[in-house]
């Protein structure tokens, strides 16, 4: 399985989710946001860090980048996309999950060990957790506040597209939500870090590698 890494111009974890990505058993792929195709890749990442135009809105001008026209292309026919941070950021302007992330309430930055609850455990991103397993993923990030419409927070909840759930809610998250889905569940949006919980020795825990791994299963299983 082939999965790809986009960088975009202030990205900062793209190496480490490249990383992440070979530690779970899938090639990684390194994408260009001036590139115009996604290589024939099997799945896309959009990594954390920043984008250019960030100072704007964060993702507001990245989302115009060549490469996104086909991940907006090829998302929507089903190929399972994963947005970290500032990925989940150009999900959301890109209009691939509905909502916004503004800056955390306090208007400080946060970095943290952030305990988390898997609501969902049945996405392209999330099939490798248990229902409701408690787990703890670095989180860091200025704007991570996601907001939206209450008519799209009864549709997010009634739908059961809530994917993380912050336990002691660290920015102001409407219903404490870390991460999203779109209607289909191949499409997953998060602000805490995964892939720097894939090793002891460097994280918290191992409990982001199954999010990776949740990809390459997910993959498998519509292969065969």
């Amino acid at each position: 399985m082939k999965i790809g890494v986009i960088t975009f111009p202030g990205s900062l974890d793209d190496h480490d989710t490249l990383r992440a990505v070979n530690k779970a058993g899938a090639e990684a792929v390194s994408l260009w946001h001036r590139d115009h195709d996604l290589k024939s890749v099997d799945a896309v990442i959009l990594p954390g860090g920043f984008s250019y135009g960030d100072y704007l809105r964060c993702g507001a001008i990245a989302k115009l980048a060549p490469i996104m026209q086909d991940v907006l292309d090829k998302a929507k026919s089903g190929l399972p996309v994963l947005g970290i941070c500032n990925g989940f950021q150009i999900l959301c302007e890109a209009q691939l999950l509905p909502g916004a992330l503004t800056r955390n309430q306090g208007l400080h930055f946060t970095c943290l060990e952030q305990k988390l609850i898997v609501e969902n455990n049945d996405s392209a991103w999330t099939n490798n957790f248990l229902e409701k397993e408690q787990i703890v993923i670095p989180l860091k990030n200025g704007e991570g506040c996601y907001q939206t419409d209450s008519t799209t927070i009864e549709t997010l909840e009634k739908e059961n597209r809530i994917m993380f759930r912050y336990i002691n809610n660290p920015n102001g998250s409407m219903n404490d939500i870390a991460g999203i889905s779109n209607e289909k569940g191949n499409i997953v949006g998060l602000m805490p870090h995964p892939e720097h919980a894939i090793d002891n020795l460097t994280g918290p825990s191992t409990d982001g590698l199954k999010i990776f791994k949740s990809a390459i299963a997910y993959l498998i299983g519509a292969k065969n």
